[in-house]
């Protein structure tokens, strides 16, 4: 390989096309954007909230040990601050 650098013009250009390129992906991003916000629309509009549907969305993409690990833990808080009764298995104890 050449240590020489890249001369300007070819340089102008790769740089030219990376911002191209990613002024695409920018627009499809946006396009998929209103996809998606349709799709929340849609299911308002059926009785389905969106708040929660994003929630779950987040949560199937965690792997199943972090969300066990993160669902025992916000049952935990939430008991440890009065917004539920402690687990089942706690009251027990």
């Amino acid at each position: 390989m050449s240590d020489t650098p890249p001369s300007a013009n070819t340089s102008a250009s790769q740089l030219s096309q990376f911002i191209e390129r990613v002024e695409r992906l920018e627009e499809e991003k946006r396009a998929l954007m209103a996809d998606i916000r349709d799709i929340y629309s849609e299911a308002r509009a059926t009785g389905f909230e969106p708040k929660i549907m994003r929630q779950i969305v987040k949560m199937r993409a965690l792997d199943h040990e972090v969300l066990a690990e993160q669902d025992i833990l916000l049952t935990t808080y939430r008991a440890a601050v009065g917004l539920i009764t402690k687990p089942e298995t706690e009251q027990e104890l």
